[in-house]
């Protein structure tokens, strides 16, 4: 072959190449202007405003307003103070909650400078560390599900066994990052399998509207607080029940699921302020207006729905006073 056919056959075979990858280059090209026109764009609508954050550090305890917080994917958190992170359980472990011991109720456990407080009616202030690496890990149960607590000590057990007085014995538990946490699809298959919460009841962020809390009290005798209800994010300006149908909603940086809604128990008719139980309403008039249908029952049987359980699908800061985007595809 002489120099003239050796110069042509690369020149073809370069040309060649080039349409190659030129024909690649518009292909990818091409596929990524599809996905970009090919992805629903997202529409977002301003449903309310966020009116209070609480959080619950002991299960079943007093909340703690706060106008700034954490939101992380097991739930609020500010400061030392965590939400559902603090446990009373019996001797043998198991979830002591308002349901069996409705005094509960009237106990606040604050944090501060590396120590937990707790308060009650008629006891004195108990102050102890928050981080007790040489007590003992206990094994506790919540729903009957498996989860670890870190002890906090015989004087929190007296504590807690002096307020009650009813001759049993309760122990106080942490919850402690590096602790195996509860999945709330073991009990809940519509929360998805990957979620994780500490002891609260399922998911890890429960929001109420107040004008569903307002609507609820003028069907009653007594108007009901918001307290009753313990949702970890308050709704203001909008109207009762909105809430239900928000699937995905926008709060400053923070990115929320709906999972379900709030099947509600005896735990409401214990009055915040008493401590006291009637076992009656307001669980008595949600149920004449708030069950399930008939195609939901499996999920959620007899109890009436209020409010609605998200997991966290972006993590952030949340502020009272941050609007709230409900968020379509």
């Amino acid at each position: 072959m002489d120099l003239k056919e050796l110069a042509a056959n690369a020149l073809a075979q370069n040309k060649k190449a080039a349409l190659l990858v030129g024909a690649a280059g518009a292909a990818l090209l091409g596929f990524g202007l599809g996905y970009k026109y090919m992805r629903k764009p997202e529409k977002a609508v301003r449903v309310g405003v966020v009116s209070q954050i609480l959080i619950h550090p002991l299960k079943s305890g007093k909340a703690v307003p706060v106008s700034v917080a954490e939101c992380q994917k097991m739930g609020l958190k500010s400061g030392e103070l965590e939400d559902r992170h603090w446990l009373v359980v019996t001797e043998e472990g198991n979830m002591v909650t308002g349901r069996q011991e409705p005094r509960l109720v009237l106990v606040s456990l604050s944090c501060r400078g590396g120590h937990a407080y707790l308060n009650g009616p008629d006891m004195e202030e108990l102050k102890f560390p928050v981080k007790q690496p040489d007590n003992p890990i206990l094994n506790c149960r919540v729903f009957s599900k498996d989860i670890q607590g870190r002890d906090c000590g015989d004087k929190a057990s007296h504590w807690l066994t002096n307020y009650f007085g009813d001759g049993k014995t309760f122990r106080l538990v942490h919850f402690e990052p590096d602790m195996k946490p509860r999945r709330p699809a073991e009990s809940e298959p519509l929360f998805p399998k990957f979620e994780q919460v500490a002891y609260p009841d399922y998911g890890p962020v429960m929001l109420l509207s107040e004008a569903s809390v307002k609507d609820l009290s003028s069907k009653l005798d007594q108007e009901v607080t918001m307290e009753r209800f313990r949702p970890s994010i308050v709704i203001g300006d909008c109207e009762p029940f909105d809430e239900d149908s928000w699937e995905e909603i926008q709060i400053g940086s923070v990115r929320l699921q709906r999972v379900m809604s709030c099947g509600r128990c005896i735990m409401t008719t214990v009055d915040p302020e008493t401590g006291m139980m009637s076992r009656k309403e307001p669980l008595e008039t949600l149920k004449s207006y708030r069950l399930c249908k008939p195609s939901e029952k499996h999920l959620y049987k007899k109890a009436p729905l209020f409010g609605q359980l998200h997991t966290v699908k972006k993590t952030g800061i949340l502020h009272v006073g941050d609007e709230v985007y409900k968020i379509t595809h």
